[in-house]
């Protein structure tokens, strides 16, 4: 399976009483199927899934996969702190129909590389469906290492890693070290068009459930070796990347839906929805994308 296009860890639409508004749900899956997304990650961070219960994970898995119905992608976050756990989502997704698994380090355990090796073999051992890492050290305390990857390439439906370190010398390293085995997927979004140079056809960008053709337009002309065109998009995008990457990522992101007319409704606790500054000035950035 070889990853192409922008891939949407979509958010969760939420009602005043933080219950899921599963028909505001529909509507952004249907905005970006519309608007050139390549696949769609439900049950990963910028959907809160942190903040689900178990039923509302599974039932937020089969609406997806019912509402997309075989038109893009679906690749199901299946993290969690116990590795039973995970196996049991990878499994449950599995049955489900989804196309791929994006599994994360544990959170708050920290495990060391030899504890993080096993969990990700227990994952590998119990599902088929290929399984996208992801490295993403500031919030899970703990780096995927050359280590783990190394023990687990014999593990062919391993495809590749979500790469989030915002650590350059990583895309170098695993180009030299790995060659073709492993997929380099973009996860640090303001370093997108880096990544591109040096060979990366995937970016899985929280900011795409509320920008999506802003990030096709920079991959597009990437994979068309039109560097020129890709940074132009890029020069545009860059402002509200950084902006979302300073601080309250998931509640921009939720923001910039309401932008677009897609009302999503604000984060559930523990987050709270941005300061009125803090909103000010991301609507004044956001409203650019528009010029």
């Amino acid at each position: 399976m070889q990853l192409k296009g922008i891939y949407a860890p979509i958010v969760t639409p939420f009602n005043a009483d933080e219950s899921i508004n599963y028909p505001v749900l529909e509507q952004l899956i249907e905005y970006l199927i519309a608007n050139k997304i390549a696949g769609l990650v439900p049950g990963g961070t910028t959907g809160e899934v942190y903040a689900f219960t178990e039923a509302e994970r599974l039932e937020i898995f089969k609406f997806t996969k019912e509402k997309v119905n075989g038109r893009v992608t679906l690749i199901a976050g299946t993290n969690s702190g116990a590795t039973r756990d995970v196996v049991r989502y990878s499994q449950i997704a599995e049955g489900m129909g989804y196309d791929a698994l994006m599994v994360a380090v544990p959170p708050y355990s920290r495990p060391n590389q030899r504890e993080l090796l096993a969990h990700y073999e227990a994952v590998a051992k119990a599902v088929k469906i290929p399984i996208v890492l992801y490295n993403f050290p500031w919030r899970a305390g703990t780096e995927v290492s050359y280590e783990v990857m190394d023990g687990l390439t014999k593990y062919d439906h391993i495809i590749g890693i979500k790469e989030a370190s915002s650590d350059m010398s990583r895309v170098y390293e695993f180009r030299l070290r790995y060659g073709d085995r492993y997929q380099m997927i973009c996860g640090s979004d303001d370093q997108a068009l880096d990544y591109f140079l040096w060979g990366t056809t995937a970016w899985i960008g929280g900011a795409a459930s509320c920008a999506p053709l802003e990030h096709y337009n920079v991959l597009e002309a990437a994979l068309n070796n039109d560097f020129v065109t890709a940074r132009t998009h890029m020069d545009k995008l860059l402002p509200l990347l950084r902006n979302m990457e300073s601080g309250g990522y998931t509640q921009k992101v939720k923001v910039g839906c309401a932008l677009r007319g897609i009302p999503v409704g604000n984060p559930r606790l523990p987050l709270l929805p941005l300061a009125s500054e803090d909103r000010q000035e991301f609507e004044k950035i956001f409203k650019t994308l528009n010029v």
